[in-house]
């Protein structure tokens, strides 16, 4: 039985959610999202909640199960609320800005890395090395801020890098001399 799955989606207020087939649509002050539910979860809305079953005692439908709730939940949140992501540029010389909508970045590279800003999400760098991202779109804001991760992650040796603002990197030691 999936722990996630069972539980409902609470709907707060301020938040629309239609129900078309097996689309839903969650409208809130931040944006509107839709997603399809797969076929081997069985949902429905009352009273301000959605709770999922699945339709079938299959592995698959077992693991939808959980997914599709959490996915909702998500997008309701998201749509009310909001997420954030913090990442911090650590190095000499290495630094971020906001050039319109690219995220311009400075890592130790002969040129600097220009990063066109998905639709939906905003960019804030202050200090030069402190880069927020924040927007209503869950996995949109974690792979937009893993790609910028990617540009230069955090090496071992110094630290220096791009990294989340509550990663911990763990050094090693460099050579000794004897």
């Amino acid at each position: 039985m999936s722990r996630v799955g069972k539980n409902p989606v609470a709907i707060p207020q301020g938040v629309e959610l239609q129900v078309n087939g097996r689309d839903i649509t969650v409208k809130g002050k931040l944006g509107t999202m839709t997603w399809s539910v797969h076929q081997d979860v069985e949902f429905s809305h009352k009273d301000n909640e959605v709770t999922f079953e699945p339709r079938n005692n299959t592995k698959a439908a077992r693991a939808l199960w959980g997914t599709s709730r959490a996915t909702i939940a998500n997008m309701v949140q998201g749509v009310s609320e909001g997420f954030s992501k913090k990442l911090t540029v650590h190095g000499v010389g290495y630094r971020a800005a906001v050039k319109g909508n690219l995220l311009d970045i400075s890592a130790g590279f002969s040129h600097p890395v220009e990063m066109p800003i998905p639709e939906g999400l905003k960019v804030e760098v202050t200090d030069n090395t402190n880069i927020s991202i924040t927007g209503f779109d869950k996995q949109k804001l974690g792979q937009f801020a893993a790609d910028v991760r990617a540009v230069r992650p955090p090496e071992p040796y110094k630290g220096k890098g791009i990294r989340y603002a509550d990663e911990r990197v763990r050094m090693k030691e460099g050579k000794k001399k004897k």
